[in-house]
């Protein structure tokens, strides 16, 4: 997380969070340069983001053992008031963005392999 200066003079909170694509839907964002997301965010109406402290557990619950996968960062103080932070797995608060995800949104993106041990998350995405 870092602080940043909002317009006004004041001070607020940033930070990254991550979506995880299959290459299929990355392609699509790639080719068409905006997407409404996976199959699961256009069933639900918003595209689903996590933290840092939550992409490990989303990985492991809904891509366990899947290859070809990417993950995609995000600045939160990019995404405007479309960004709601929303209950959803044990309470927590997971980032939601109502709105079409555009390439111009991401940070970086970076393939997200599998290894003998499960999925390896690139240096800094991970609480240590």
């Amino acid at each position: 997380m870092c602080l940043t200066r909002q317009a006004g003079g004041g001070i607020r909170m940033a930070m990254l969070v991550y979506k995880i694509f299959r290459a299929g839907e990355w392609a699509e964002l790639c080719d068409t340069g905006s997407t409404v997301g996976a199959a699961v965010d256009r069933q639900d109406g918003f595209v689903h983001l996590s933290t840092g402290a939550q992409v490990a557990e989303t990985v492991a619950k809904h891509f366990a053992d899947e290859t070809g996968l990417a993950i995609l960062a995000l600045e939160t103080d990019d995404l405007g008031d479309a960004l709601k932070w929303e209950p959803s797995r044990g309470g927590d608060l997971f980032p939601h963005l109502y709105r079409v995800l555009e390439i111009d949104d991401i940070l970086w993106q970076t393939d997200l392999p599998l290894g003998p041990e499960g999925h390896e998350f690139p240096d800094g995405v991970l609480p240590e």
